[in-house]
């Protein structure tokens, strides 16, 4: 597909240090395109909490990657994506792309705010991602070999980060893209139990998977000293998202890439070959 223009548009990549974020300005940058990350540590700081610092990272952007921290799900979320957006199309932004979560109302929310912004948009709505295993939170459990969830037999279609940064920029960089709402998912479901069991097979590793209650979850997650909000987002998203709804899988990678997405066998190979599951645990 052809580009955007001829000139390269600036990106703005709001979370441009996380899990997609990251990956987004990675291929944005190999493209020869012009990125600027924002977040709080960025030469021009960009902070969700701090309204200030929106225009200046806003500053001569064309296009935005808008990744919202913690999660759409949070209170108040629609109320701060609908005062970006706008901001966002006063400073002559011409195109959004929004990643989104799957089975969340308030995202769905959101993501109208954002088609209704006044500009180009993109909807990018994920299932849960496959580095949640390797990146984030679930990473800690793994190494020490004892993984409980609020999850039980409700399969979900994990999704590769690394697709879904590759359909983002494709809706960044190419015509096509404008008013669709790509929904993003791996190509099988698998139980979080199961996904536990496949890690540990291909790794070799003891890891026990237990079913516990949201209350037990909980009061897990603020024994380790987890943040209120985080828990709060937690222990709503499991019962909520993984009620049945999105036990299926889509075919927005095949619709926007026109490919198959990264299986869970295969984002365990390459992730089992960085070694980041056989590190020692660190001690508190």
């Amino acid at each position: 597909m052809k580009t955007l223009n001829n000139t390269s548009p600036k990106t703005l990549v709001l979370g441009g240090t996380g899990k997609t974020g990251s990956r987004v300005v990675n291929r944005l940058t190999q493209m020869g395109r012009s990125v600027r990350i924002g977040s709080r540590s960025a030469a021009i700081p960009f902070d969700w909490e701090d309204q200030s610092t929106w225009g200046p990272a806003l500053d001569g952007i064309d296009n935005v990657y808008i990744t919202f921290q913690p999660d759409l799900a949070v209170p108040a979320a629609v109320y701060v994506i609908k005062a970006f957006t706008a901001k966002a199309v006063e400073m002559g932004v011409q195109k959004l792309v929004l990643l989104s979560g799957r089975g969340e109302p308030e995202a769905q929310e959101c993501e109208q705010v954002v088609i209704n912004a006044g500009t180009n948009w993109t909807i990018v709505r994920a299932s849960w991602f496959c580095q949640n295993f390797s990146e984030s939170h679930l990473l800690e459990p793994i190494l020490a070999g004892h993984v409980a969830l609020p999850a039980g037999n409700i399969g979900e279609p994990f999704v590769d980060a690394d697709d879904i940064a590759d359909v983002a920029v494709a809706a960044l960089t190419e015509d096509g893209h404008d008013g669709e709402i790509y929904e993003v998912t791996g190509p099988g479901l698998l139980t979080f139990e199961q996904a536990i069991g496949e890690i540990s097979a291909a790794t070799g590793k003891s890891i026990q998977y237990q079913q516990v209650s949201v209350e037990e979850y909980a009061a897990m997650l603020n024994m380790y000293g987890v943040p209120a909000d985080i828990v709060s987002l937690l222990t709503y998203l499991f019962p909520e998202v993984l009620d049945g709804r999105n036990a299926h899988t889509n075919d927005g990678i095949e619709r926007a890439l026109g490919r198959k997405p990264t299986s869970f066998a295969e984002y365990i190979r390459k992730t089992a070959a960085t070694g980041v599951w056989n590190q020692e645990i660190a001690q508190h």
